[in-house]
C-alpha cells in the first residue's frame, strides 16, 4: 500500500491500513484539514465544489469527502462525474471558496486521491500545501456540532457547460473544423473523457468519430498514463479505419495525446508546441513551460519574436511562471496545455479545440503539421540511489562540473547544451534522480544522458 502527501494533494492505493494507503479514515482527515484552511482564508461556512473521474473507488472516497466537508460546517456543491479542468472552472463561475478534484489522474485503476484547488479554480501553492499538511499530521480541526452541518447540493451538466465556454474561445473556429469533416478516433481509457471528448467533437461539428474505450466505468483496459507503449489499440484503429486521428485522454482529462493518419505518435511534447504555435500566430505574446520540456516550444517562440520562460516542474509552477511573465499559452510537456483565455488550469477539452482549429485551417494531415516543427527526442531515464546518499550535494557537484555551461538550478540541475539539455531532479518520494535528456537526434539524447550518469556513478 502507498500513501503519498505532496502540496498538490494526497494520493495513494486504495486499501489497507489507515496512514498506508488512502483508507477512509486519511480520507476523512485530509479533508477536514483541507475545510481547515479554507475557513482560516475568511469563510466561516464556505462552499465547496467536488467532482471525479470514473475510478470504481471515486464514488466511495466521494462519499467521504462530502460527508466530512459538512462535518466541517461548510457546504457542498458534488458536480460528479467530471474532469479535472470541468471543475476548475465550476469553481469560480459558482462563486465558491475553494474545491477538491477526486481523481489519481494517470496512475493505476488501484489509485484515488484529492487535488485541493482554491477559489480561482487553480491549485494551491507550495506554502499553503505545507500547512495544511502539518493541519492533517497534528489533526488540528474541529468538527461542527448538528445544528452546523453543512448542505449537500448535486449539480449536473457542468461538462456541457465547459463544452460551451470553450466553444466561445475566440481562437475557436467550430464552422473550419465542422467543414474539415475530420474523422477521428478517441481512446478515454473508459473515464470521463469518453463523456467529454466525444460530446466536444459533436459539438464542434465532427460526425464520424469511432470511440474506443469512452464508457465511464473505471473498468481501465490499459495502463491510464497516455504513453505510446499504452496507446497500440488506437494507433492500430486510426491505421485500419483510415481515421484522419486519434485522441487519448487520462482519466481526468487534463492531458492530451494525439495519434496521426499513420497509427504513429504525434508526441505528447508536442501537444503543446502545436497549439502555442497557433496561439502565438494570432496572440503575439510569452511562452511558459516546464524545465523537462522540449526545446522546441522555447524555438517556436523565438521564431514569433516572443520571449519563452522555464518553469519548475509541476503545474503550480508553471502557473505562477505564466502569470509573472504574462504568457498567453503555456503547459508541460506531457500533454498539458494552459491557456489563459479560458483558465489557468491544463485543459485537454480547450487543447483538441485549437489542435482541430489549426488543423482545419492549415488543410494538412497530422504528420504534415509535426513536420513543420523543430524536431528534437528525448529520453528519459533514472539512478537508483543508496537511501543515504547526500542528493542535493551530488546535484551541487554536477552543477560546479558544467559551470562553462547554461545551468538552470531552480528544480534540479538543467545543462542547457548548444545542441540540446539534460535536467536532473531528485524524486520527493524515492532515493532516485530522474534524468530527462534531449537533442537533435534519439541517439545524441541517449548519449547526454549516459554521459552524465556515468558521472553521476
Amino acid at each position: 500500500m502507498t500513501l503519498i502527501k505532496s502540496i498538490s494533494g494526497i494520493r495513494g492505493t486504495i486499501g489497507g491500513k489507515a496512514g498506508d494507503g488512502l483508507s477512509p479514515i486519511d480520507i476523512v482527515k485530509f479533508t477536514a484539514a483541507f475545510v481547515t484552511f479554507i475557513k482560516n482564508s475568511g469563510s466561516e461556512c464556505p462552499k465547496l465544489v467536488v467532482g471525479r473521474d470514473a475510478r470504481t473507488s471515486g464514488f466511495m472516497v466521494n462519499q467521504h469527502v462530502c460527508a466530512t466537508i459538512q462535518a466541517m460546517g461548510a457546504n457542498v456543491i458534488d458536480i460528479g462525474l467530471s474532469t479535472t479542468p470541468t471543475v476548475e472552472i465550476a469553481i469560480p463561475a459558482l462563486h465558491a471558496d475553494g474545491g477538491i478534484i477526486i481523481t489519481a489522474s494517470h496512475n493505476p485503476a488501484q489509485w484515488n486521491a484529492l487535488k485541493l484547488v482554491n477559489n480561482k479554480g487553480e491549485f494551491i501553492s507550495a506554502a499553503e500545501g505545507a500547512w495544511l499538511l502539518d493541519v492533517a499530521e497534528k489533526e488540528a480541526f474541529e468538527f461542527v456540532p448538528v445544528n452546523k452541518i453543512g448542505r449537500y447540493e448535486v449539480q449536473d451538466g457542468w461538462i456541457d457547460r465547459h463544452i460551451e465556454m470553450v466553444l466561445k474561445l475566440p481562437l475557436v473556429d467550430k464552422k473550419a473544423i465542422a467543414e474539415a469533416d475530420f474523422k477521428i478516433a478517441v481512446d478515454a481509457v473508459n473515464s470521463t473523457g469518453g463523456i467529454a471528448i466525444p460530446a466536444l467533437l459533436k459539438a464542434l461539428g465532427v460526425r464520424n468519430i469511432i470511440e474506443l474505450n469512452c464508457r465511464p466505468d473505471g473498468n481501465f483496459q490499459h495502463n491510464p498514463e497516455p504513453l505510446a507503449e499504452n496507446l497500440t489499440e488506437i494507433c492500430r484503429i486510426v491505421k485500419h479505419e483510415q481515421a484522419d486521428l486519434g485522441l487519448v485522454v487520462d482519466p481526468d482529462v487534463d492531458r492530451l495525446a494525439i495519434i496521426d493518419e499513420n497509427g504513429m505518435m504525434f508526441g505528447e511534447e508536442y501537444t503543446l508546441v502545436s497549439v502555442a504555435d497557433y496561439v502565438l500566430s494570432h496572440t503575439p505574446g510569452n511562452t511558459v513551460s516546464n524545465l523537462s520540456s522540449t526545446r522546441a516550444l522555447r524555438d517556436i517562440t523565438i521564431a514569433h519574436g516572443q520571449n519563452y520562460a522555464a518553469a519548475a516542474v509541476g503545474e503550480v509552477n508553471v502557473v505562477e511562471k505564466m502569470k509573472a511573465t504574462n504568457a498567453v499559452i503555456g503547459g508541460e510537456g506531457n500533454g498539458g496545455i494552459i491557456y489563459p483565455e479560458s483558465h489557468y488550469g491544463r485543459d485537454a477539452l480547450v487543447g483538441v479545440a485549437l489542435f482541430l482549429t489549426d488543423l482545419a485551417r492549415k488543410n494538412v494531415p497530422v504528420s504534415a503539421l509535426k513536420k513543420s516543427y523543430p524536431l528534437y527526442f528525448m529520453s528519459k531515464n533514472k539512478i537508483e540511489l543508496d537511501k543515504n546518499t547526500d542528493v542535493d550535494a551530488l546535484l551541487e557537484k554536477i552543477a560546479q562540473q558544467f559551470h562553462n555551461e547554461e545551468v538552470n538550478t531552480a528544480d534540479g540541475v538543467k545543462i542547457d547544451f548548444a545542441e540540446g539539455w539534460v535536467h536532473l531532479r531528485k524524486s520527493n518520494t524515492e532515493p532516485i534522480i530522474r534524468i530527462y535528456s534531449e537533442g537533435k537526434t534519439d541517439a545524441e539524447a541517449k548519449r547526454l544522458a549516459s554521459f552524465v550518469m556515468q558521472l553521476i556513478e
